[in-house]
């Protein structure tokens, strides 16, 4: 079977999930996290090397506070209990988004994680948080035209390489395979740059009852398509 290098996932449904259940959102949250747990598991089983997780975006700072401020209790809890798990698997942790909005004290977590991680490479877990794919993409546009308003390079010089490593995401292969859990059928704002050849998978399980069974379906999946790359 022909593994994915790089697969991203949009984290659909916690609230529904929980909303079933008649449980609190928060609950449905919570779940999520272990699913996250279970997917980062697979990826290192099958050789999956490239991991991105849409966790929070730039639209989610206006839920209610208690949400937010769960969510990201949560972001920490699972740094704090799972981050010996990623030396002993060697998995890289990155994060992209909007530094600047997350509180000092969770940032300066994740950073430390971040530069303990830094040179592992059996998985790269990026984690989208507070993020959005166009402020990605304004971002970079505006590096690149500091970089040619001082002269560091020519406006002619820009092409898609350049810009890619302008991006969250630099260095890094584009995902072969973008995966939507609660059946929705959209992006979302998530790695609008990146996700041009992706292949795109829904199902409609929640995110917290999505298991190693839903990732092999998702590959199986991915297999029967005829990637074209537009070339054909």
């Amino acid at each position: 079977m022909n593994i994915p290098k790089h697969v991203a996932i949009i984290m659909d449904g916690n609230g529904r999930w929980a909303k079933a259940r008649g449980l609190p959102k928060v609950m449905g949250h919570a779940q999520g996290v272990e699913a996250v747990r279970r997917t980062v598991k697979t990826c290192l089983k099958i050789g999956i090397k490239y991991l991105t997780l849409y966790a929070f975006s730039t639209e989610n700072w206006s839920r209610p506070e208690h949400e937010v401020k769960a969510l990201f209790q949560l972001l920490e809890n699972f740094i704090d209990k799972e981050f010996k798990i990623f030396h002993d698997n060697k998995i890289r942790l990155h994060i992209i988004g909007e530094r600047q909005r997350i509180q000092k004290d969770l940032l300066a977590k994740v950073e430390s994680a971040e530069r303990d991680t830094k040179d592992y490479d059996s998985l790269t877990l990026n984690i989208a948080l507070s993020y959005g794919g166009r402020q990605e993409i304004l971002n970079a546009a505006k590096i690149l035209a500091e970089d040619v308003r001082s002269a560091k390079i020519n406006p002619s010089d820009i092409d898609e390489r350049i810009f890619s490593s302008k991006l969250y995401t630099a260095g890094q292969p584009d995902p072969d395979l973008l995966i939507r859990t609660s059946g929705e059928m959209r992006v979302s704002n998530f790695l609008l740059w990146q996700i041009s050849y992706a292949e795109f998978y829904t199902t409609e399980k929640f995110w917290p009852d999505f298991d190693e069974k839903e990732l092999n379906k998702a590959i199986e999946e991915y297999n029967k398509r005829d990637r074209r790359f537009g070339g054909r």
